[in-house]
């Protein structure tokens, strides 16, 4: 099966023009360590409710030593992982939602098309479907690789109950 069109077509956005380096990122996104999975964002449209990052995925990746040792592949799940900081970026940045952590709400309609190795820089797009304030916001992403869709599907983020996790967890701040 044949995948769908770009979201946005690369010639529209120019991984060389970082708009967001990590610290930024950082400043909207809650994962850390290992757990982040962006490291530039290129493109922003509020109109078009589009949003382009890169996640360079490199040899020191916590799973590339068992997944799989001789053939290292990024999982799926850390696939679909950077589009959801992707989108929790975007949501977060234009406080789409009014919440102060955005958490996984589903996911539909994913495939993986290529796989995505050491040495490659993974692109995703994301796009706003519709967003209900307070409740949920739907997007489509893909990702890409050398100019080729590698995975996508649509992404459903949901604001997280902090206060009854914080509560839950003996007050640790999940910083």
């Amino acid at each position: 099966m044949a995948p769908r069109d770009y979201i946005i077509h690369p010639s529209e956005y120019d991984l060389d023009h970082v708009i967001a380096d990590i610290d930024e990122i950082r400043r909207w996104n809650k994962q850390r360590f290992e757990m982040e999975q962006l490291t530039a964002i290129v493109h922003e449209d509020q109109a078009r409710g589009l949003c382009v990052g890169y996640k360079d995925v490199t040899r020191d990746e916590f799973w590339v030593r068992g997944h799989f040792p001789v053939m290292p592949l990024m999982p799926g799940v850390l696939m679909c992982e950077a589009a959801a900081q992707l989108s929790s970026y975007y949501t977060q940045k234009h406080n789409l939602l009014d919440a102060q952590v955005i958490g996984f709400g589903g996911m539909e309609e994913v495939r993986f098309r290529e796989p995505v190795v050491p040495g490659d820089r993974l692109v995703i797009a994301v796009e706003r479907v519709r967003v209900r304030p307070k409740a949920m916001i739907v997007c489509r992403f893909q990702g890409i690789v050398r100019e080729s869709i590698v995975v996508d599907g649509v992404i459903k983020g949901v604001p997280l109950p902090v206060d009854y996790l914080l509560a839950s967890s003996g007050g640790a701040a999940a910083h």
